[in-house]
């Protein structure tokens, strides 16, 4: 095969690396043909498609950070609402032990008013039974004084002027001498 190009080559007696002109003018015309096609139907539809790309991939991009944007606010809202939600929470903590201090005042305040009123009906009560057994005393200790100074003088102390008299004098003498120990 190679003697066959040799030969080929031999017989048209030129060069080779020439191209003869006929292949010139239809590689010419073929690449005018291609140059036709290529710059006037291939060449905008490729540009139109790459417009319709960057302009999707841009759109995609701008809703991307559209989205990205409406997230942040979202966010930030977010963490708003959870600031303003923690310092509610404080304030009704606050508020809370604010009314407990209350009311445990309240409630110390009423018991000790309960515990005086208490306090003071027990030392009413007291006196009064004080008084009372003081009147006991008194009848019991004069009604023992006059019998035993009626047995030791021999007569009756009936009359009740006398008698009153008699413990009258008798109880002033045992607080003088109840004063004097003291």
């Amino acid at each position: 095969m190679i003697q066959a190009a040799s030969l080929l080559a031999a017989e048209e007696g030129g060069n080779p690396l020439i191209p003869h002109t006929y292949e010139l003018v239809v590689g010419v015309f073929a690449f005018l043909v291609v140059l036709v096609v290529v710059g006037k139907i291939l060449t905008p539809r490729i540009q139109k498609t790459l417009v319709e790309r960057t302009e999707a991939i841009e759109g995609g991009i701008q809703k991307a950070q559209d989205a990205q944007a409406e997230a942040q606010a979202l966010l930030k809202q977010y963490k708003d609402q959870l600031a303003e939600a923690r310092h509610e929470a404080s304030r009704l903590r606050e508020e809370a032990r604010e009314q407990g201090a209350q009311i445990k005042a309240e409630l110390r305040e009423e018991a000790q008013a309960e515990a005086r009123r208490l306090v003071e009906a027990a030392h009413i009560q007291i006196e009064a039974d004080r008084q009372q057994a003081f009147a006991q005393l008194r009848s019991e200790i004069g009604r023992l004084s006059t019998d035993l100074a009626s047995r030791i003088v021999g007569e009756s102390l009936e009359d009740e002027a006398r008698q009153r008299r008699t413990v009258d004098r008798f109880l002033e003498e045992l607080e003088s001498s109840s004063a004097a120990v003291r």
